[in-house]
């Protein structure tokens, strides 16, 4: 299916994916400058006295991914360590599927290339993880509890982590796309009522996919973070 976006008016419809990840990046990084120097302030320890941007970070961020992040790391510590990485794929994750939402946009997470980069950033950093808290004692997690078993466990063990990036990409991809083109195509049908349903489900779906993607990674960062790979 073809959708219009404002990158085509520029001659820019091929780079849109590209263009949309800028996009969320910058403003990400406006939404952090701007919450930054509001905490930076002297009355930062006051609440808002409305609805902000500020009072939408703070519930996701310190309520939820925080919390959430805590539990399945274990402490605090660890989820102070790992939550730039974590917290960092779920809102650009989250801002790209809704950038679907915004008429004239697609999202980038809609390009096969935007998930499969999240997925390797993902794949990369846990592993690099492993060894930084493991050392080579990191291996054993790839032998298995019995040693006798650990050639074959080694090669199951790296088939199943190099499907892992496969299997976040795919979930990622496939899930938005699906839900943009069933919004593309009952906004073409009917353009009233309906559509806005399908607008409310896409906004379920994005923010859905992000905790889906953010949790499997915290699931992975976990386990090849764990201490207990000892073989018998």
């Amino acid at each position: 299916m073809d959708h219009f976006s404002w990158f085509t008016l520029l001659g820019l419809d091929k780079y849109d994916y590209i263009l949309g990840s800028i996009l969320v990046l910058i403003l990400l990084a406006l939404a952090g400058l701007k919450i930054k120097n509001i905490l930076s302030s002297d009355d930062s320890v006051l609440p808002d006295d409305k609805f902000s941007i500020r009072t939408i970070f703070e519930i996701l961020t310190i309520d939820f991914l925080f919390d959430l992040f805590t539990n399945m790391l274990g402490s605090r510590e660890k989820a102070k360590l790992y939550f730039p990485l974590l917290g960092g794929s779920f809102f650009f994750i989250m801002f790209a599927n809704l950038l679907g939402i915004v008429p004239g946009f697609l999202p980038p997470t809609g390009n096969f290339n935007v998930p499969v980069a999240c997925g390797i950033v993902i794949f990369i950093m846990y592993n690099y993880y492993g060894f930084k808290e493991n050392g080579i004692e990191y291996l054993k997690h790839f032998a298995g509890p019995v040693i006798f078993l650990a050639p074959l466990m080694f090669i199951i063990e790296m088939i199943s982590h190099f499907v892992r990036p496969v299997s976040l990409s795919l979930r990622l991809f496939m899930n938005i796309t699906g839900d943009h083109m069933v919004l593309g195509v009952f906004t073409n049908l009917l353009h009233y009522i309906i559509p806005a349903l399908f607008v409310g489900l896409g906004i379920f779906v994005s923010l859905l996919q992000a905790f889906i993607f953010t949790v499997l990674s915290a699931i992975y960062i976990s386990l090849a973070t764990a201490h207990d790979a000892d073989i018998e």
